[in-house]
């Protein structure tokens, strides 16, 4: 059995390095607020919301990734600004955002503000509704309470009102409201110091902030804020959940990593559905070749192995062309940040090594380490051969999607030339075949066309170009968009492509929905 918090909290590096925070800053602001919960007299239960509130606030992060990166070249960098710009100030606004965007991006002021004037109200609004989104589907996959659920879909909420969704004052749910003090303190403590987290939190009390919370924040700020540098976050973490503990299995340690996995690859359209393809297909070719004892390992390791992605900007994946040699350099890092995420949890510690490899190649010429055969064991050489696999067959924007056929001729030369291990290859190709011609039950009750719908409002394309795909009328593609979304329970594009990931549907979406995601604005 292992401990939800001990996961989640391992797991919450990722979204630090995929908003640009310093790791361990979502840890610290996980005790500030379950701090501050307690002095504002919250219950156990009401702690315990706000402990995991607080703790996976950035859990729909890369829902918007796509578009902001589309808009901004940089979500990582973008959002960070975001969070520290109070945009109902504005020489804040110009101070912070228009010039950290400028010198984020290399951009002109100038481009900036007529940016922000033409994209800014559009992402304003579409960016809160796909994150909160994606953070109460994924909190309900997790299995976390209805609380924590809805306290993630309130992040975007503001005090007065302004904020997303539609909701004010005392009607935001109290573990919400002790969260936002929370990190906005963290938030200006680690970018400014303790004083000017301290005037921040006073400067937005009654239009960001609770101001009653503020108050009792700055009145016992030295308390609340006391050795957040110094402390051990993650045991800190563990020491202050209130009892009961949530305790999960090995099977609810698989959900928990095929949802990050799945998060991960909301990165960019390209990427949908790979970490669990990769995480399902590794563990059955693990299976095909005898390595019975390594099966659950491999399957966890595939369905976390690009946790890394985060930290690189969508800009880079989404990119149709070349990389430049700075930009290849950050995305041959992704395996590193994998490994290094995953090393730094007890319970996660030995999938490091596995998912770190998954570029490692036999004859020495991968990344991040450059191994060769005899510093690889099986169970690697396997899961380098189902991601390489599964790239080819998903395409990527700077090269086309191929079929199976193709793609296995593909990965038997790379063994034959040494590079992959022929052995796994062959294991992943048959593993590959068995799963053909398996009769897929459609979740949510979704018909075949729904489901093609679904799975052509994951890839981002708009309404119009679905009906076109689909040689039907806008009004109708329309119509099926907004079953999907009743039959799902989502709300977003981003909700949709989540669940369609959780469910399977989108392994064999083709290239060119890939290709229109990319070039057309979703509407």
């Amino acid at each position: 059995m292992f401990r939800l918090i001990g996961l989640l909290g391992g797991l919450s590096l990722v979204m630090d390095i995929g908003t640009g925070a310093p790791l361990e800053e979502s840890l610290r602001r996980a005790v500030v607020a379950t701090r501050l919960g307690r002095a504002a007299g919250c219950t156990d239960s009401e702690v315990a919301a706000v402990l995991y509130a607080s703790l996976l606030q950035h859990l729909g992060c890369t829902a918007y990734s796509h578009e902001v990166a589309r808009v901004w070249g940089n979500d990582v960098a973008s959002t960070r600004l975001a969070f520290l710009t109070d945009f109902t100030d504005r020489s804040d606004t110009w101070r912070t955002w228009v010039s950290g965007i400028a010198d984020a991006t290399g951009r002109s002021k100038a481009r900036v503000i007529t940016t922000m004037l033409a994209e800014g109200k559009k992402l304003d609004t579409a960016g809160p509704v796909a994150t909160c989104d994606v953070a109460r589907s994924a909190s309900r996959q997790l299995g976390l309470p209805e609380p924590v659920q809805v306290s993630l879909s309130q992040m975007f909420a503001m005090w007065n009102g302004h904020g997303y969704p539609n909701v004010q004052g005392a009607a935001i749910q109290l573990s919400t409201r002790v969260v936002h003090v929370a990190s906005t303190a963290v938030l200006f403590t680690h970018h400014a110091g303790f004083d000017a987290a301290v005037q921040e939190v006073g400067r937005r009390a009654g239009r960001y902030l609770d101001p009653d919370l503020s108050d009792l924040f700055r009145s016992r700020a030295d308390e609340l804020l006391a050795d957040l540098d110094e402390m051990d976050a993650y045991q800190a973490v563990l020491e202050i959940e209130p009892d009961p503990v949530r305790l999960v299995d090995e099977a609810e340690l698989e959900v928990v990593a095929r949802t990050f996995g799945s998060l991960v690859d909301l990165k960019s359209p390209w990427l949908h559905g790979h970490s669990t393809a990769v995480g399902d297909l590794a563990a059955a070719a693990a299976k095909h070749l005898g390595l019975a004892d390594n099966v659950g390992d491999v399957r966890v390791a595939g369905y976390l192995h690009d946790l890394g992605r985060v930290g690189v900007s969508s800009r880079i994946w989404d990119k149709p062309g070349p990389l430049s040699q700075s930009e290849r350099d950050q995305a041959r890092l992704h395996p590193y940040h994998t490994e290094r995420i995953l090393s730094r949890v007890p319970d996660l510690i030995r999938f490091a090594a596995l998912a770190g490899q998954h570029h490692e190649r036999s004859d020495g010429s991968g990344y991040h380490r450059g191994l060769s055969a005899a510093q690889l064991a099986m169970p690697s050489r396997v899961l380098a051969a189902v991601d390489a696999y599964r790239g080819l067959v998903e395409g990527r924007p700077h090269r086309p999607q191929l079929t199976e056929a193709e793609a296995a001729e593909r990965l038997v030369a790379q063994g034959r030339a040494g590079r992959l291990d022929a052995d796994a290859v062959s294991g992943v190709l048959t593993a590959a075949g068995l799963r053909r011609g398996e009769r897929r039950i459609r979740p949510a009750g979704l018909t075949e066309r729904q489901a093609e719908v679904l799975r052509l409002v994951a890839s981002g394309i708009s309404n119009r170009e679905i009906a076109k795909r689909l040689v039907i009328s806008p009004r109708t593609a329309e119509h099926h968009v907004q079953d999907v979304y009743l039959k799902i329970g989502a709300s977003s594009r981003a909700g949709a492509a989540l669940f369609a990931m959780e469910h399977g549907l989108l392994a064999n979406l083709g290239r060119s929905a890939h290709a229109r995601a990319i070039d057309s604005p979703p509407s």
